[in-house]
């Protein structure tokens, strides 16, 4: 099975010694998101968790622990953008999270970690020429630290449309210019632009549209084969593998305009209040009228057969 943290909250940089005190504890405990009361057991074991997948935008944090890890197959994402404060107002600088990239890299391995670049929007201030020239400067720093850059355009969900009333969808003109040009700059730099759950369209300037976690680019990661269920696939849009996720929503703290994963700052932070290092729950601890459930557990990986993986 893939274990996700990154679907609903950005663990690696607000709760990173929660993280490790679970993995040393062997198990957490996670609650349904449209029914609290439900609650999901995970055994943190490496027999049945065949990759760890993480997604952030500051590694930073996990970094000095990272041995803790070893017993663990990984893949990160890690989003680097162009944005200020005025978007993304606790997100550190993308000098600091290039360098905190680099390190990771240097950690895991290429092939386990890819550069997000999302969401993209387009305002007067971040014109398209922006996105081409801060795109190239950003993989002219991490080229050889990974071999991939997975892009998407902003979704206008009813939370980012009230949070972020200024967003727009951004144009067939405008996604065009911009798969043709970050698949060329990319290119440049060892690396292929990837899309996810964004259609085909871009198929034409050489991106992949196979999406940002499907079960190839897994493999790939832990160089492994796997027999992935149907029921892991769980967005009709890609094929990325996304179940099984233990964070929560309404928990992370960077406050970018765009969010889809947070109501409101005040619910955020009210929340964040609540977080014990040392509780198996992300948020709170056990309630009254938990109903609690072990997951249902298996290793994915195919081990009959081997093959390379380039």
């Amino acid at each position: 099975m893939i274990l996700n943290t990154g679907n609903r909250t950005d663990i690696p940089a607000y709760y990173s010694k929660w993280f490790y005190n679970r993995i040393r504890e062997g198990f957490v405990f996670a609650r349904n998101p449209y029914n609290q009361q439900q609650v999901t057991r995970y055994l943190l074991d490496p027999e049945v968790i065949d990759c760890i997948s993480f997604c952030t935008k500051n590694p930073a944090p996990m970094l000095p622990g990272l041995a803790q890890l070893s017993a663990f197959r990984q893949f990160w994402a890690v989003t680097i953008t162009p944005y200020g404060r005025d978007i993304e107002p606790h997100v550190p600088a993308k000098e600091v999270v290039m360098e905190s990239f680099c390190r990771l890299s240097e950690k895991v391995g290429p092939s386990r970690i890819s550069w997000r670049y999302d969401p993209i929007f387009i305002t007067e201030k971040y014109s398209l020429e922006f996105h081409l020239k801060t795109f190239a400067e950003i993989a002219a720093a991490l080229a050889g630290y990974t071999d991939h850059c997975v892009i998407s355009f902003l979704d206008l969900y009813d939370k980012t449309k009230r949070n972020f009333p200024e967003g727009r969808s951004v144009n067939r003109q405008e996604r065009f210019a911009i798969g043709q040009g970050f698949a060329e700059i990319a290119a440049a730099h060892g690396m292929r632009v990837k899309t996810c759950a964004e259609g085909r369209e871009l198929e034409i300037f050489g991106v992949d549209a196979g999406g940002c976690q499907s079960q190839e680019v897994l493999e790939r990661a832990i160089g492994l084969p796997l027999i992935v269920p149907g029921a892991a696939m769980t967005r009709g849009e890609c094929s990325c593998v996304l179940g099984s996720d233990i964070g929560a929503y309404n928990t992370c703290g960077h406050g970018c305009l765009y969010c889809y994963a947070n109501y409101d700052q005040d619910t955020v932070e009210s929340n964040m209040n609540k977080h014990d290092p040392f509780s198996p729950f992300l948020i709170g601890d056990f309630m009254d009228g938990d109903i609690i459930k072990a997951a249902e557990q298996e290793s994915w990986i195919q081990r009959q057969v081997t093959f390379d993986f380039l």
